[in-house]
């Protein structure tokens, strides 16, 4: 297997050169989009010299406290974003997602640190990072699916809810149908991905391994691995996130009171 090529920055000035075109396309066809690629074009490139650098300086470190802070400073964005995509007018959400995100995060690198992969550093930042990268990104899309889904449909459905509980049905009850649907569909592109990974798509952990050298047979037992964790803990947060929300639309007396 030959070794990975260097890029330098000749290489990264003729890549931006792909961009100079699109941006120049947009010109000619006046979509209005030129500064817009221009600025994605910018923080792209700032923010990944950024994190490359830093994090090259956490890797070689290997010191727990540099690890564990970088991981709390991915859960807070994630969290934030999340928070900011469902309504920051509902009470409580930031714990809820926060308590979401870290459990199922925490409960799936353990059980593929301990099980799977075994590295001799718990918080190796080779493993540790990425994999808590790649399950933060995931589990923050599908709980502000889920989330956003659950928190409109209850909003148009209002009369029905209220319906089910002067019925006598119980507040989760009356809104298990609502909350079943909305884990549905925050799980949605997680099985999508599922579905047509290594047929349709080849999804940039298995791309970018194969580029680095990697066999494509032990590239693909990885991106395996990672879709299970991606399925796992999309599911669990999705369950928790979902249920926080649910307490939250009803007072103790059982009448519903949000969003």
């Amino acid at each position: 297997m030959e070794s990975l090529i260097q890029l330098d920055l000749t290489d990264l000035t003729w890549a931006l050169g792909l961009m100079a075109v699109a941006i120049g396309i947009s010109l000619w066809q006046r979509l209005g989009l030129a500064a817009t690629l221009a600025i994605a074009t910018g923080r792209t490139v700032l923010q990944l010299l950024v994190v490359g650098y830093f994090l090259a300086v956490v890797f070689t470190w290997k010191n727990p406290w540099a690890v564990l802070l970088v991981l709390a400073l991915m859960l807070a964005i994630a969290v934030t974003v999340a928070r900011n995509r469902i309504g920051s007018q509902i009470p409580q959400l930031w714990l809820i997602l926060w308590g979401s995100f870290l459990s199922s995060t925490a409960i799936t690198l353990t059980y593929v640190n301990l099980l799977v992969i075994r590295p001799s550093l718990w918080y190796d930042p080779q493993y540790l990072i990425p994999l808590a990268g790649i399950v933060l990104g995931n589990v923050m899309t599908a709980s502000a699916i889920a989330g956003e889904r659950l928190v409109s449909t209850v909003q148009s459905s209002r009369l029905e809810i209220e319906t089910h509980l002067c019925l006598g049905a119980t507040p989760q009850q009356a809104i298990a149908h609502y909350r079943q649907a909305a884990i549905k569909a925050g799980l949605i592109p997680t099985i999508n991905s599922m579905m047509v990974v290594g047929v349709v798509t080849l999804p940039g952990i298995i791309t970018g391994q194969m580029l680095s050298g990697v066999s494509p047979l032990d590239a693909s037992l990885y991106q395996m691995l990672i879709m299970f964790m991606l399925a796992f803990a999309t599911l669990i947060t999705t369950l928790l996130v979902t249920q926080g929300l649910c307490r939250q639309f009803f007072n103790q007396a059982a009448q519903l009171v949000g969003p």
